[in-house]
C-alpha cells in the first residue's frame, strides 16, 4: 500500500483534506435545484463506498510497504473491523444533520457552526486516543475556532426574517456535536505504521487506512437504511415525505453522477486524513482537515450569496470569522 511518513506531505493531503471536505456541499446545492436532498443523499452515500474501494485496491494494494487491502482485510481482528463501522455510522446520523441544516441555511452557516463543533470535540477525542501534539498549542488553535463560530453565528442572526435561522444554527450545531466523536473510532483502528531497515511495517490486527475506509464507508451506506429513511419520512426543514419510488421516477443520470460526485469528493479527504494521520498526527489530521469550514464559507459568501443584502457590519463579522479560523488552523499546524 501506499503509506506516508513525511510531516510537510502530510500536511498537504490534510490541506488537500480540507479543500474535498468544503467543497462537496456544492454538489448538494447544484442537485437541490431539482430534487429533494434525501434523494441526493443516496448517491452521496453510494459514490463514498464506491470510490473508497477503488482507491483500496489502487493505492491500498500496490507499493511495498503495509499490505495489500485484501490481506489486511483478513488478518484484522473483528474489534478493529467494528470500531471504524460504528465511527461510519456514527458519522452518517451527524451528516444528514448536516445535509439538513445546508438545506435549511445554507453553506455559510452550516459548516461554521456543526464543522466548528465537530472540530474542537473532533480534536479533543482523538487526542485522547492518540495524544500526538502540543496540547496547549491544540487547545489555543479550538479556542480561535470557537470565536470563528459564534461570530458566524452572529453574522446570520444579523440577517433576520428567516424562519430558518434558529433552527438551522439548531440542526448544525446537533449535527457538530455528533461528528465530534466519529474520527476516534477509526483512528483506534488503523495500526502504527513504523519505518524499518527491512521496509514500512503496518501493526498487526488494526486495519491500513485504506481498509478502515472501507468498513467505514460500509458503516455510512448500511446506517442510511436508517437515517434516511427517517430524514424521508420525517423532513426537519418542513414539506412533504419522500417516497422511495421518486428516487428512480424524478431522478436521471446527471442528478445521480451529481450525488456521486459529491461523495467521490468528501471521500478523497477523509482517505487523505486517515492516509496523512500516520506523519502528522491523527488530531492534528482531524482538526486541519476541518478547516473545511472556511473553504465552504468561502463557497457560501462569495460565490453562491448567501448573506447578499445583510445589514451593514456583517462583512466586518465575517471578515473577522475567516481572520481566527486562519489563525486557529495555523496554531493547529505548529502544534505538531
Amino acid at each position: 500500500m501506499v503509506t506516508i511518513t513525511s510531516y510537510p506531505i502530510a500536511v498537504i493531503m490534510c490541506i488537500i483534506t480540507m479543500i474535498c471536505w468544503g467543497s462537496w456541499g456544492n454538489t448538494q446545492k447544484l442537485a437541490s435545484k431539482e430534487w429533494k436532498f434525501q434523494l441526493f443523499y443516496w448517491d452521496y452515500t453510494l459514490g463514498i463506498l464506491i470510490f473508497s474501494l477503488l482507491l483500496a485496491f489502487t493505492m491500498g494494494s500496490c507499493g511495498e510497504g503495509g499490505r495489500s487491502f485484501l490481506a489486511d482485510l483478513a488478518q484484522a481482528d473483528s474489534k478493529w473491523l467494528m470500531s471504524p463501522l460504528i465511527g461510519g455510522i456514527i458519522f452518517n446520523a451527524s451528516n444528514i444533520l448536516l445535509v439538513i441544516a445546508i438545506d435549511i441555511a445554507g453553506l455559510a452557516v452550516a459548516f461554521p457552526v456543526g464543522i466548528g463543533l465537530a472540530l474542537v470535540l473532533g480534536v479533543i477525542t482523538t487526542y485522547a486516543v492518540r495524544p500526538e501534539g502540543d496540547p496547549v498549542m491544540l487547545g489555543a488553535g479550538v479556542a480561535f475556532i470557537c470565536v470563528a463560530i459564534i461570530l458566524d453565528a452572529i453574522a446570520f442572526k444579523r440577517l433576520g426574517g428567516r424562519g430558518a435561522t434558529v433552527k438551522g444554527v439548531v440542526v448544525s450545531a446537533l449535527a457538530g456535536i455528533l461528528m465530534g466523536f466519529f474520527y476516534s473510532f477509526v483512528a483506534d483502528a488503523m495500526g502504527k505504521i513504523e519505518v524499518q531497515p527491512t521496509g514500512v511495517v503496518l501493526e498487526a490486527g488494526k486495519l491500513s487506512p485504506y481498509t478502515a475506509m472501507v468498513i467505514f464507508a460500509t458503516g455510512i451506506l448500511v446506517s442510511n437504511f436508517v437515517f434516511n429513511t427517517l430524514a424521508m419520512k420525517f423532513p426537519v426543514g418542513g414539506g412533504k415525505s419522500v417516497s422511495y419510488s421518486s428516487y428512480f421516477s424524478d431522478g436521471n443520470m446527471r442528478l445521480h453522477l451529481i450525488g456521486m460526485l459529491g461523495g467521490s469528493i468528501w471521500c478523497l479527504g477523509t482517505s487523505f486524513s486517515f492516509i496523512s494521520s500516520s506523519a502528522a498526527g491523527a488530531a492534528l489530521a482531524y482538526g486541519l482537515g476541518q478547516g473545511a469550514t472556511m473553504v465552504s464559507a468561502f463557497w457560501g459568501v462569495f460565490v453562491w450569496k448567501e448573506f447578499k443584502g445583510a445589514p451593514k457590519g456583517t462583512n466586518m463579522l465575517l471578515g473577522l470569522m475567516f481572520l481566527f479560523f486562519f489563525v486557529g488552523l495555523a496554531i493547529l499546524v505548529a502544534a505538531k
